[in-house]
């Protein structure tokens, strides 16, 4: 084990969140800050080259955010943390960019944090459970551009047991949220409307349910839904049906999401806990399913708090941190990398 010299600053700038956060060396947040990009909305979903320009504008500011609200300057640091991949290429090249001319100016330790991993290793920051989570733990990676289920060994170990053969999850939730004429991003909108409606007066296909494996598929349910919405004369859909059909979806969802999740746990009898991540954690039908599961395998259901479930920099801090322990230090000339699948780390 490495001991730290100080606090470690992390960046995520993969997609339309720009944040920086200081972590100390055993994981107590000392500052965070997240902008949410508002200039997508007009167009219903994210333009990289828009998110790379508001990185660019945005993130000097949140570091000398946290910085300040740390009480601290770049000497006091132990190293930088930055998202390198995957994403959008722009917006990695910012964050990577600024991270590396930092680490670059005050001779501080660089590493090159991928995304997923940040996300995956969220359940052992201090505080989530009482040590922190312990390996070996099955992850349920959901959000936006992601769904997989990975068995978690350790730093940099990582096994993919499934994940989608078509949309992710919380693609599938902003899809469908626009069907129903909500505003982007559709997820939290569509959670709002789904506790109005009633789940079950609409019958949706839960795909590849009770099929061997792991893998999942939400196309032919998102096309149910496009079907159903056909039947309806053109305009706006009548609120009760909007809500109806909204908390069909969702439990359609969650039903597939905890089918697929017992068939991982099948093959991971050695899972000392359950772990649930990125952008789609945050909703409580989905968690409430998960923690039904978990508990029927007589296991824990670790799930960061709200503000921890989307794209942050706390993450990828935590994420320096665990590799920086481990003397895993990043070349100043890793390249960012738009795609970078975990098991890439294990290789």
């Amino acid at each position: 084990m490495t001991t730290l010299q100080g606090p470690i600053l992390g960046i995520e700038s993969s997609c339309d969140e720009t944040a920086a956060a200081i972590l100390a060396p055993d994981g107590e947040i000392l500052a965070e800050a997240v902008l949410s990009q508002q200039e997508h909305a007009a167009f219903g979903g994210v333009v990289p080259e828009i998110a790379a320009r508001a990185h660019l504008a945005h993130l000097p500011g949140l570091i000398r955010q946290v910085l300040a609200t740390a009480n601290l300057d770049i000497a006091g640091l132990g190293g930088i943390a930055a998202t390198t991949g995957p994403g959008l290429i722009g917006g990695l090249i910012v964050g990577a960019g600024i991270a590396k001319g930092i680490a670059m100016t005050a001779s501080l330790p660089f590493v090159a944090v991928n995304h997923l991993e940040a996300h995956a290793l969220t359940a052992r920051l201090p505080g989530m459970t009482p040590d922190g989570a312990p390996f070996p733990y099955l992850l349920l990676l959901v959000s936006g551009g992601h769904c997989q289920l990975v068995a978690v060994q350790g730093v940099g170990q990582y096994r993919r047991l499934g994940g989608t053969i078509d949309d992710a999850v919380g693609e599938a939730f902003d899809k469908v949220a626009k069907m129903l004429g909500l505003g982007w991003p559709g997820g939290p909108a569509l959670e709002r409307l789904a506790r109005a409606g009633n789940p079950v007066r609409h019958t949706l296909p839960r795909p590849l349910l009770g099929r061997p494996g792991c893998d999942f598929s939400f196309s032919g349910l998102k096309t149910a839904v496009a079907q159903l919405i056909a039947t309806y004369p053109p305009g706006p859909l009548p609120a009760a049906d909007a809500a109806d059909l909204a908390a069909a979806f969702q439990a359609a969802v969650a039903d597939t999401i905890a089918d697929r999740t017992a068939h991982a746990l099948a093959l991971m009898p050695e899972a000392l806990c359950l772990v649930v991540a990125g952008g789609v954690a945050a909703n409580q039908t989905i968690r409430a399913r998960l923690a039904t599961l978990a508990a029927a395998h007589t296991l824990p259901l670790i799930a960061p708090p709200l503000r921890l479930c989307g794209d942050n920099a706390v993450m990828v801090a935590w994420a320096g941190i665990e590799r920086l322990r481990l003397g895993l230090v990043s070349p100043l000339d890793t390249a960012p990398r738009p795609r970078w699948p975990l098991e890439d780390l294990s290789a």
